[in-house]
Formats: C-alpha cells, structure tokens, sequence
C-alpha cells in the first residue's frame, strides 16, 4: 500500500535520552531507526566525541541532493554544535560515511546496489521512494555506512529530510522557531526505512491572500531587492515543502505580487529544489493574469493587450499562452488547462451556454497542441489539470469534453467541505482526479484569513473520502500566508503522503503526535487538550465569523468560559514550556488560542453590554469595558507576534485585520447615555424560553449495523466534537423503500405528551457526487420513518448560514401520545452524511 514503511534488523535501545519518531497507535507500521545519545553495539557514529561523520554525495546527482545533504548539515549542528563536512570527492571516504544519493545518479549509490548491500529493487522505478539504511563494511576501509538513497531526486531529498526529523527537527525549524534539543552525541541504531511510494503524487501548497502577511513580510525581510516574493522567499518554502513531503506548489498570486515567472530566478529556484509548479484554477498555462495580462503585457510585448477573450482575440492570446510554455518546458510543471476571466470570474465569450461549452473545448485542444509541440511528449505524460470550479462546473456537467488523461480537480465549497467527487465513470479515468481545499479563504459568506482553525478530524475525513472516490493525482491546500496555518498544513501534508496514516477515526490522535514531537512529550497531552477545545470551538464559529453567527445567553456564557479556560491554560503551559521553543509556543498555540478567546470576549461581551443597557442594567458598562479590553489585548499581542519574538523576524506577517472587515473592528456597546434611554420594563427580556433536550448523536442508547456497512464515531468532527456516521465511505445509498434495512440508532429520552419537533443537525457537507443525497430517516415511537435530505448546494442562502455556523439540519414534527420514555430512532441512508445532535423541543 502506498507510503507504508517496511522494517528490517530492528534494534530496540534501552537509553537514558533518545528521541524516537514513530507514527503513534494507528495501525502504521512503526519506524525503526533511532537517535541516542549513548552508543550501543552495530550502531552508526553520527557525532562521536566532537567530531561529525562526513557526508558524501555525487557531483553528478540532482542539485535537490546537494541541497538536502547541506540542510541535514546544519540540522545536525544546530542539534549537537558539530558542524559535518560534504563532500562530493569519493575516492577515500571515512571510517564512518554518510552516503547520500540517487539511484541511477549516485556512483557510490550503483555500487552499493549492485552488491545487494541495499535493498534497492524495493525502490527502483517508484514515484518519490527511499530507503535508510544503516550498512556495516560497505567498502574497504569503512566501517559502518549510513545510506540515504532515493527512487529519484525528489525520494533522495525526503530521505535526507526524514534522518533530520528522525534528529528532532521539526520541518517548521526555521518557519515557526521551533528549535531541537541538545544532545551531545548522535547515534542511529542498525535497521532500515523503507518509505513510497506516496498515497498522492502531486502533493502541495497555493499561497493566497498574501496580501497582509506574507507578501509585505517578504518584501521587508527576504527579497528586499525587489520588495516582492522572490527566491530567497521562495527557497525557505521550497525547503519547508521538502522537509514535509511535499512536491507542488501554487505561488503567490494576488495584485500585490508579482507574477512567479516575472523574476527568472523563481522558476530556477523550484527547479534547484525539484519542486514542481503548477497555476491555479484561474491561471491556464501558468500564466498569471492578473499581472501579465492587466498589467505586464505592454512591458512583455511592446502594445496593449486586446480583450480577454479567445473568440474575438485568439492569436494574441494564444501567443501568450505558447511563450509561457516554451520558457517553462525545461522546468517539472502541472499546466492548468480551460480558461476563465482574469481572475476568479468567469470566461468571457458567447452568450449560450453550448457555445461556451464549445469555445472552451477549442481552448483546451489548442493549449494541449502547445504542450505536445514544445514538451516533444505523449499528451499522456504531461501532467494537466481542469479545476471544474464555480461557472466552470456547471459547464462541465452541461456536457464539456474533456480529454481523458487531464485530471479533473474538484474543489471544496471554500469553508472545508467538498462540493463533489468523481462518480463511477469519471473514476476510471486515465487522469483520475484531486482536490483544491482551503484552509484559509477571502471570500463570500465570510473570510477565515486571521487565525487557522480546519481541524485535522475534518480535513481527514473530507480528503479520505476523496481519496477513496479517486482522488489521488493532486492535492493542492491553500495556505493563505503559511502563518498560522503551520499544524494544519503539516497535517495535510502527511495525510497526501500517506492517506492510511491518519484515518478519520484517529485524526484526532494527530494533535498529541504532533504536539510531542514539537514541543516533547511532557506537554503533549495538555497541548493536545487545548488545540482540542480550540478546533471544537471554532467549528460552532471561527473567530472571524463572529460578526456572523448568534448564540442565546446560555450558549454565549457557556463559549466565554470554554475559551477562557483554554486561554488560561496555554498561558499557564507558557510558563514551563524550554526557553528555546518560547517562540514557538507563541506562535503556534498562544497566539491562536488567546486571539480566538479574545475576539469571542469582544463580540459576546459587547453584545451582552448592548443586552443589559436596553434593559436599563447598569452593569452594562462592566461589560462594555472588557469587550474593550479585549479589543486592545488583540492588538497588543499581534504587536508582540510581529515585534518582539524571534527578534523581530516576523515583522509584518501577522495582520490582526485582514482587509480591515468590520468583525475585527470595535463592536458597538453599552454607553451610559444608552442605558438612560432604556425603557423602565426590564421583564420583556425575560420571556419563557421552551424546553429543549440535546443529545449528542454519539450517544445512542442502541443501534443495529448491516454489514459491510458499520456505525463510526469520528471524535472531533464537527459541533460538539463528535460526529457519527457509516463506513466505508463509499457505500452504496440505500432507498427511500428499503429503509427497514439500513444502519440505525436509537435515543431513549423522557418526553411529555404533545407536539414536538426534532431537529437534527450534520455535518454541513455535500453530497458525494450527482446521484447521491445526504438523507437521513426519523421515526419516534414506532411511527413510518420520514425522509429528510440535508444537502444544500454551495452558495445557496442555507449554504451560507451552515458554513457558518458549522452545522446543516433536519427538522421535523412529531406528535407524543403518552409522557414517558420515547424512543428517536435515525437511519443513515446515504454516506458521508454525518450526525453530530439531535434536539427535541
């Protein structure tokens, strides 16, 4: 299966200090090769009494290889002081040799092969495999051998990236400050890793919205020549990319940035560090039309562009496309065909929609002529994509022909769920398909651009399911500005490297794993806890839709107190987290969950000031004081996260504002004049609210599963923190007539006698493809089950309410015959529906 890891001459030590990285209780295959300080018999001399083993590579192996070995050399002096030599001569190597290369490029790599001293038919041919080995007497005069050796010049690097992880460092060491634990020696135990192929093989980020952040950050800390991103910009995410398996990128793209090929060392940077670049859904043959075509023509080409539009202006347009693709055939590319309008519009051109459909198919058979012509390829071999977003989509289901090998990628709906995966004969293509996923949006209902908070339970169980419906060419998450989506992206990352890692079901268990191997064991279960809480939180509202969402007064009290313990509790864990990862404590866990408690503190205290003073409650004023002071505490700590950490480093990366929306400005509250004005009835506000019972859909008091289809509770997905659904995801839906023969649970409640409504409320994701629903059944008391779709298109009005408030919902009326106990029974009937409350009134 793809990513496993498979183990030979495993060698447990028994040590006082070792560091080991494994892939926690999930059902992986456990890596074998560990780092200590104490030296134990077989095992390799890393640093050994003050002196680091040299590290070789092949002049003739891919620049990646070169970069890596040079990566892993500082990685290994930051770690232990001692800093390794390289070296690319191998007529005499050392007693203890780090040997680094490619198969088929690396000469001390063929020879090894060819003695059978590494396992290299294990990785020959793969996408992106390696293996590290530890070898005793390799060659005359060397003792022991540690080989990294790689498929390919992409599988070299991860490989030496994997032995720095394996070190202690973390692939945000230089991106978020996470600095490694001293050790004073460094030994790796006898055994062998094998890893690869990867689950997904265009595995990436899109750097978006860079607006506040990234962009002016950049321009004053990196590539001050050009005030821009540029490649020295460029080479740290390239690196970062590296260090967590990742391949693909889309570059920065807004107004503010210049285009990615305007600055020639760009596409050479990506190159050196073998990452391949790709365009988004807006940007056909890596072009970047919002600058090359609106504002860089004239410059280009000497005139004016014409119109954007390809019925009326097809031979300039065309050359545009052509010089993009000569300049970029050297260069490892994924060429987004079809077109649309200069940005995120739709495409210009006739009226009709069959003569859209038309004109489009033109476009995409002209631009695969280009590729043909200048790649000397089989189309086949060229890796392509056709985003089917927004307008595009609805071309594409009106009957656009598209070739067979261009992979379709499909989109979420912006706010994390998947608007549609391939159906049953889109599956068999021969270009299969991906995903474009957000975890950070500018857009309609809302914009999420602050703070990170898509948890790891969802992002699983929406990239599974579209991993198990084919969706394993691309994967491509937009990142925002990087900052502060570090855990999420690294998490996504891994899940493209190998889907089995973190399955839904113990997505969960990611926020320990990845909390013990940044900040240590000793605080992975409290960190854990709180960024638990923290996704929990924001999947009722994320911090940036607090303008949008309303709770009651219970449900208000009750969020304020959820926050502020967590607030409290990360400000307390500060106090004994290791001086050198204070930096990256900050940043990755204080910063977000101290600015999310106190945006909640500022919208809910204001409101609760506003409430009071129309009562004529001169408490009021208490209220409106804090909501204030939390106001100022979140500019104040966005001045610490750009001013004072990391001395000064990430100055101009963390905006408080993002597009200045009027969430992020100071909320009306209660003024004293407000509350003289106030009617003297303060009773109004106290009407009889009904009674309501909620349950938790986890909590059923009995079920009945059909196999192969089963019931799963997924912890962490979704409001309330638990979601419950069937698996496997790609069950067949059962019909409306066949209902008495589906998945069902069971709630025993006491009910009084009289009418009741019940509603459910899911997950508000879509439906898997045309064809499918998200329907569920209910019946109380024995009553004929009702059917209840909660599917709602993306961007229609319900849509808009559910992303924000994080859940959809059912709701139907129920007559009780007699108080007592009452029993709610619920069948799931399609999957990918999910369950997380039901509420009785």
């Amino acid at each position: 299966m793809s990513g496993k890891k498979f183990l030979f001459n495993l060698m447990f030590l028994t040590v006082a200090l070792s560091i080991i990285i494994d892939c926690n209780a999930r059902g992986a295959a456990k890596k074998a090769m560990i780092v200590s300080q104490k030296q134990t018999e077989g095992a390799f001399c890393l640093v050994h009494s003050g002196n680091a083993a040299v590290i070789y590579t092949d002049p003739n192996d891919a620049e990646v290889v070169q970069i890596a070995a040079e990566a892993l050399c500082k990685d290994i002096e930051m770690v232990t002081g001692i800093l390794p030599a390289v070296r690319k001569n191998s007529d005499k190597l050392s007693a203890h040799a780090v040997i680094i290369g490619t198969l088929g490029q690396s000469g001390l790599i063929d020879r090894l092969a060819d003695k059978g001293l590494i396992p290299a038919e294990n990785i020959r041919g793969k996408w992106e495999t390696f293996v590290v080995t530890v070898v005793e007497r390799p060659f005359p005069d060397v003792e022991r051998a540690l080989v990294v050796a790689g498929s390919d010049r992409r599988g070299t690097a991860f490989g030496v990236f994997e032995l720095s992880g394996m070190m202690g460092i973390s692939p945000w060491v230089w991106w978020a400050d996470v600095t490694p634990k001293h050790m004073d020696a460094a030994y790796i135990a006898s055994g062998t890793i094998i890893e690869g192929p990867p689950s997904v093989r265009y595995r990436g980020i899109f750097l978006n919205d860079e607006d506040w952040g990234l962009q002016p950050w950049a321009a004053k800390n990196m590539d001050m020549d050009i005030r821009d991103i540029g490649p020295n910009t460029y080479a740290k995410i390239f690196e970062l990319l590296l260090r967590m398996k990742g391949n693909y990128i889309w570059p920065a793209m807004h107004p503010c940035t210049k285009a990615f090929y305007y600055y020639p060392e760009n596409p050479k940077t990506a190159d050196r560090y073998a990452i391949v670049v790709g365009s988004t859904h807006c940007e056909p043959m890596l072009r970047n039309n919002v600058f090359e075509w609106s504002e860089n023509f004239e410059n280009e080409y000497g005139r004016k562009p014409g119109e954007w539009r390809y019925d009326t202006n097809r031979q300039q347009i065309y050359r545009y496309w052509e010089d993009r693709v000569k300049q970029s055939s050297s260069y490892e590319s994924v060429y987004t065909v079809g077109m649309r309008g200069i940005h995120d519009s739709g495409m210009p051109g006739p009226r009709s929609r069959s003569e859209k459909i038309k004109l489009l198919e033109e476009v995409i058979s002209q631009q695969r002529g280009l590729l043909s012509e200048y790649l000397k390829k089989p189309l086949n071999e060229i890796p392509q994509i056709f985003c089917p977003y927004k307008e595009v989509l609805t071309l594409y289901q009106e009957g656009l022909k598209l070739p067979d090998d261009v992979t379709i990628v499909w989109a979420d709906d912006n706010h994390g769920y998947i608007r549609q995966l391939s159906n049953p004969t889109e599956q068999i293509r021969s270009g299969a398909s991906g995903v474009y996923y957000h975890l950070s949006y500018w857009g309609s209902p809302h914009d999420y651009l602050w703070l990170s908070s898509m948890s790891p339970s969802l992002v699983s169980y929406e990239m599974t399911k579209a991993f198990r419906y084919g969706a394993s060419r691309l994967w491509v998450f937009n990142v925002g500005d990087i900052k502060p989506a570090e855990m999420e992206t690294e998490f996504a990352l891994s899940l493209a490297w190998d889907v089995d890692s973190w399955v839904p079901e113990n997505a969960y268990q990611y926020l320990r794993f990845w909390a013990a191997k940044t900040f240590g064991e000793e605080f992975a279960e409290p960190i854990a806890e709180i960024k638990g809480e923290y996704y929990r939180l924001a999947q009722e509202g994320k911090p940036e839709h607090m303008g949008a969402v309303t709770f009651d007064e219970k449900q208000a009290d009750e969020r304020l107190r959820d926050y502020q313990a967590i607030a409290a509790k990360a400000e307390a864990l500060s106090k004994k987290i290791p001086e050198r990862l204070q930096d990256a404590y900050f940043q990755l866990v204080l910063y977000p969950v101290r600015g999310a408690c106190l945006m909640n503190e500022k919208i809910l205290y204001a409101r609760k000031s506003v409430r009071l003073a129309q009562q004529g409650n001169e408490g009021a004023l208490e209220y409106t004081q804090k909501a204030q002071s939390a106001f100022e505490q979140i500019q104040s700590l966005t001045r610490k996260y750009n001013e004072d950490i990391s001395g000064g480093k990430w100055l101009e990366m963390m905006s408080w504002r993002p597009r200045d929306l009027d969430v992020f400005k100071m909320p009306q509250v209660a003024t004293a004049e407000m509350i003289k004005k106030a009617a003297e009835n303060i009773a109004a506000g106290n009407e009889e609210q009904s009674k309501r019972i909620e349950i938790s859909a986890a909590d059923y008091t009995s079920k009945r599963e059909v196999p192969p289809v089963s019931l799963q509770v997924i912890k962490g997905l979704g409001i309330g923190g638990k979601g419950l659904t069937i698996a496997p995801i790609d069950a067949e839906s059962v019909p409306e007539e066949k209902i008495e023969e589906a998945v069902f649970v069971e709630y025993k409640t006491s009910l009084s006698a009289g009418d009741r409504a019940i509603t459910v409320k899911c997950l508000p994701t879509h439906r898997i493809h045309e064809g499918r629903n998200l329907r569920y059944a209910i019946s109380v008391n024995g009553e004929t089950p009702r059917v209840v779709d909660v599917y709602s298109p993306a961007d229609s009005r319900p849509w808009r309410n559910n992303v924000l408030r994080g859940y959809s919902e059912g709701r139907t009326n129920h007559r009780i015959d007699t108080s007592g106990e009452s029993v709610v029974r619920i069948y799931i009937l399609d999957p990918g529906l999910v369950i997380n409350s039901i509420e009785v009134f």
